[in-house]
């Protein structure tokens, strides 16, 4: 009987210490299915690159504000490709609606800041592979901020921001989705 309640206590104890885990998706997308006007709108897509709704819950404790990146490892041949980048993201921001990355950054929490990715532009770029180059790989991460501002040169490159984010994180939390043509 007390070995019993001994292993009750603990199990307890565990279940009780272990924090939520931090957590983005999309209701948006389904892996390996984007609706057209989520893809690139350059020749070829078909699509409006009007970016994905995403939500996230249960972020660190001292999460100040957010970084957003979504990577396309696949992309140019291998080398990857940059196809969103957003920061200073405010802490009370518990996702982004559909339509957030647009050109801009009209839609975006105020304070936010939008990248130029691989495109050269600001604001999100929807998948695009080369038919033909298999099943590409959309990772979206989260970085969870210990400061309100995002320590980044100015125009910095897509790595620049990767790696400033990464620096500074509490958490990470991330999702990926597939596409290929």
């Amino acid at each position: 009987m007390t070995l019993r309640l001994g292993f009750t206590m603990l199990a307890l104890i565990a279940f009780a210490g272990q924090a939520a885990a931090f957590e983005i998706s999309s209701p948006s997308v389904s892996d390996g299915k984007w609706d057209a006007k989520y893809l690139g709108d350059n020749p070829g897509c078909g699509g409006q690159s009007i970016s994905v709704a995403l939500a996230w819950k249960d972020p660190p404790a001292g999460t100040k504000s957010y970084a957003l990146t979504m990577f396309d490892p696949d992309g140019a041949g291998g080398k990857g490709f940059w196809h969103w980048l957003a920061w200073n993201i405010p802490v009370s921001a518990k996702g982004l609606a559909e339509g957030a990355g647009a050109q801009g950054g009209r839609k975006m929490p105020k304070g936010s800041v939008l990248g130029k990715g691989g495109t050269g532009r600001a604001g999100y770029f929807g998948p695009c592979p080369p038919p033909g180059s298999g099943t590409h790989h959309y990772v979206f991460t989260l970085y969870a901020l210990g400061e309100k501002k995002l320590r980044a040169p100015e125009g910095p490159l897509p790595e620049m921001v990767s790696t400033a984010a990464k620096s500074s994180a509490l958490g990470e939390a991330t999702v990926t989705y597939t596409f290929g043509r």
